[in-house]
């Protein structure tokens, strides 16, 4: 038998080596969350959607006695396994404020003045469709854009998109994730207990420390890393929170590695495992309360258009007053393109839907307001691109002041 009909071969050559060269490519993240989404809706709305529901809503046996910890799987996914994805979050933050695009002050103030755009345009227009209401709690749903799905579709368009568009609504994605961080941490924790929070800032001060000192034993800032999370998670801030201020003592010369490591877990393993539970949207037989719903269409045009709205008219007053520069490549059609695909909110915004609504018919409303504006925000910012690129290069030309 030659080498190449070998069995360890075939499955090295035909299976392994395929699944390496998915998992590589920048699209497979979005395309393994839509698999997954569309998965979730199906079973969710079918025979088998009850035993669906019920197997995340199901009560976990705790481990230990007196351990307080999340006692459903949906919850061991949104408050255990995202603190995860936030502590990635944080290094990526962590490493672009310090060695990447936003370390140069001039660099930086594009894409954060045209974040904080992308967040206060969709969250006040949220809240004009909510005013006086309970509902505007969920002012905070549509601030979101999701990095992974958002730089998926712009990988989509290869080549037709400027190389500095790609960084510059990675480094707006990320001011946003912060943004959105500060925002649960602020205004979605629950009621305070005083006692966890003076214990985690104790723990959280030893950890800044360590990395004063330069301590190279990396497990141990895991294991302090547990601790605070299980005190920020019994403090009554969004446990999450923990993977942030983690990420952030962190020494930055292993900052790198990390990201790295954690790359493929968190997003081949983790935002699946949240998109299977926090999709488990039954649609109602009758859509008329949704499309009537103030908090269905401040999501949905907060997303579809208050992003793109945000972000180009704060950076478009960024470069008149001389605070910052068009990066080169780009034109201001480009920005407009890319503040539509930045309206894909997707897992960052159901993530605040949970927290800010309790009630689950209000909750099956802001998702299913999530779900139709980031795919309607996606398909637009991609053909607005994909038709710019066909336009003769004159019409593209747009002075930067």
């Amino acid at each position: 038998m030659s080498k190449s009909q070998s069995p360890g071969f075939y499955i090295r050559d035909r299976i392994i080596s395929p699944i390496k060269e998915f998992i590589n490519d920048s699209r497979a993240v979005g395309i393994v969350l839509i698999c997954c989404t569309v998965i979730s809706l199906i079973i969710t709305n079918s025979s088998w959607g009850e035993s669906y529901i019920h197997f995340w809503e199901q009560h976990l046996v705790t481990p230990a006695p007196g351990l307080h910890l999340p006692h459903t799987p949906m919850h061991l996914i949104n408050d255990l396994l995202m603190a995860v994805f936030f502590f990635l979050v944080g290094l990526e933050i962590k490493r672009e404020l310090l060695v990447g695009e936003l370390a140069s002050i001039k660099k930086s103030m594009l894409p954060i003045i045209g974040a904080l755009g992308g967040m206060a345009v969709p969250a006040m227009i949220y809240l004009i469709f909510t005013a006086g209401s309970p509902l505007s709690r969920g002012w905070g749903i549509p601030m979101a854009t999701d990095i992974a799905f958002s730089l998926g579709v712009l990988s989509m368009l290869g080549k037709r998109a400027p190389f500095s568009l790609r960084v510059f609504l990675m480094a707006l994605a990320i001011i946003d994730d912060l943004g959105g961080i500060l925002t649960i941490a602020i205004f979605y924790a629950e009621e305070i207990n005083w006692s966890y929070l003076m214990l985690s800032g104790g723990v959280l001060f030893v950890l800044a420390l360590l990395n004063y000192f330069k301590l190279k034993r990396y497990f141990v800032y895991f294991m302090l890393g547990i601790i605070l999370w299980y005190l920020i998670f019994n403090s009554g801030v969004h446990a999450t929170i923990a993977g942030v201020l983690l990420a952030f003592t962190i020494p930055l010369h292993k900052v790198e590695d990390l990201i790295h490591q954690l790359h493929d877990p968190v997003n081949f393993v983790i935002l699946p495992l949240f998109a299977l539970a926090n999709t488990t949207v039954l649609f109602p037989s009758d859509f008329g309360h949704v499309y009537s719903s103030i908090v269905h269409w401040g999501i949905f045009a907060g997303l579809v258009l208050g992003k793109p709205l945000g972000i180009f008219l704060f950076s478009r007053i960024a470069v008149a007053l001389k605070i910052a520069d068009l990066p080169e490549g780009m034109t201001w059609y480009h920005t407009i393109g890319m503040g539509m695909i930045a309206g894909i909110g997707f897992t960052m915004s159901i993530f605040m839907a949970t927290l800010a609504f309790k009630a689950p018919e209000i909750q099956t409303i802001a998702k299913i307001g999530i779900l139709g504006a980031s795919l309607l925000a996606g398909l637009a910012g991609y053909l607005f691109i994909f038709m710019l690129c066909k336009l003769p290069l004159k019409t593209k030309k747009v002075k930067a002041s």
